[in-house]
């Protein structure tokens, strides 16, 4: 079969994302027929700067979504090998493609003769799945540690800034790397940071409910005893791998039984995952901290003071609600940092496996042959940039809507 024309890379690559196109469609309709009744999120949509972000990330939320799981997009296994297609141009034939097998490489072979369009696509599930949930971890981190030292202040703020400052003193992309070495990995230290960093959602939302309904003990007491019992599942799978919340050569500590664990997770991917909470979570801290320090002096907070509210009624239902906001543009901002950092990673080959389809990975693989063989180092270059600028964009057109709120 003779190569595909530029043309018909372009209809076939349109096609292979019509799953992509359709739910882009009915997002953007549906948000565009109630965004009055949306918030700040309906308020997004009279923003175009902020439309195009939104527009950009999630084409590559449902790319990694429908390219991943539900695997309706990639037209080969991103770890194959095929005879005849080591650096290939995009548009190429197979030589003897099987029964129902996609005859062309799309976007052309990489040097280890594998697809680039599916292990794009792949690459993009990757991001997807650690980028939004480290960054959210991050998050319950900073808001759990930065709402009391910034209400409170005194000797906690001041211990926990140290702490902040300290972490914050190292480079971040030395951080990174003393964190995901193998020899880091071997000795358990990541796993243990996993088990201190990953129980802070259930200690916030711990926090949440009860500073809630703490005058309702009735409503309160089955909605704790509910919500512990689900979160304290979920974190036990999290945390367990094979059964083991460590399993280093010369120990293992015992995880939840692998009868009830619900997943497991890839110890790469975990040691990545918690590299990124632990960077992230001091930068999020001192703005938490901030913001609360200011909000605190507000005359509603003194109202509410004035009525009895406790302290974390008033951090988590007050405070917090009014510094939405900063919070926001910055969780957007932040999930791009960390999708950059996710790929300075995979170009070094720390943290993720040496064949895996994440994008930085991709790129330090095609950087190798970049001046004869342009697309294996090109084509997740482009994909790393688009996602980027899509939610720097998106924090723009967010910014402009919760100045006007």
């Amino acid at each position: 079969m003779e190569p595909l024309t530029w043309g018909e890379i372009f209809l076939r690559v349109v096609t292979q994302l019509t799953p992509v196109w359709i739910a882009l469609i009915v997002v953007f309709a549906l948000s565009i027929t109630f965004k009055r009744k949306l918030g700040l999120y309906g308020k997004l949509f009279d923003s175009t700067i902020g439309m195009i972000g939104f527009g950009l990330v999630m084409f590559w939320v449902f790319a990694g979504i429908f390219g991943g799981p539900l695997d309706m997009i990639i037209t080969h296994d991103p770890l194959s090998q095929i005879s005849g297609m080591k650096n290939k141009p995009p548009g190429t034939a197979l030589r003897s493609p099987d029964e129902g097998e996609y005859a062309y490489f799309l976007l052309g072979g990489d040097n280890l003769a594998r697809d680039v369009f599916s292990r794009v696509i792949k690459g993009a599930w990757i991001v997807v799945q650690i980028a939004p949930l480290a960054t959210l971890f991050a998050f319950m981190v900073g808001i759990t540690l930065g709402l009391p030292a910034g209400y409170y202040g005194g000797r906690l703020d001041t211990v926990l800034s140290f702490l902040a400052n300290l972490i914050l003193a190292f480079p971040v992309i030395l951080l990174f790397y003393l964190l995901v070495t193998p020899e880091i990995v071997l000795t358990g230290i990541p796993n243990y940071m996993a088990l201190f960093l990953f129980v802070f959602p259930l200690v916030f939302m711990t926090i949440l409910l009860n500073a809630r309904y703490h005058t309702q003990p009735s409503l309160r007491t089955p909605l704790l005893i509910g919500v512990i019992g689900i979160l304290g599942w979920l974190y036990l799978s999290l945390v367990s791998t094979n059964g083991a919340v460590v399993a280093t050569p010369t120990y293992i500590v015992p995880g939840l039984p692998r009868v009830v664990d619900l997943f497991d997770i890839d110890p790469g991917i975990l040691v990545v995952f918690v590299s990124v909470v632990f960077v992230n979570s001091p930068t999020v801290f001192r703005i938490v901290r901030g913001l609360a320090m200011d909000i605190k002096t507000r005359d509603y907070v003194a109202a509410a003071q004035t009525r009895g509210e406790g302290p974390w009624y008033i951090m988590l239902w007050e405070i917090l609600p009014n510094a939405r906001g900063p919070l926001i543009v910055d969780f957007c901002l932040r999930i791009g940092y960390t999708t950059i950092l996710l790929g300075t990673l995979g170009f070094f080959g720390l943290g993720l496996a040496s064949e895996s389809p994440d994008w930085g990975t991709t790129i330090n693989s095609g950087r190798q042959l970049l001046r004869a063989f342009v697309h294996p180092a090109v084509v997740p270059a482009v994909a790393l940039l688009t996602m980027v600028l899509g939610l720097n964009l998106l924090a723009d057109g967010l910014r402009e809507e919760s100045l006007r709120d």
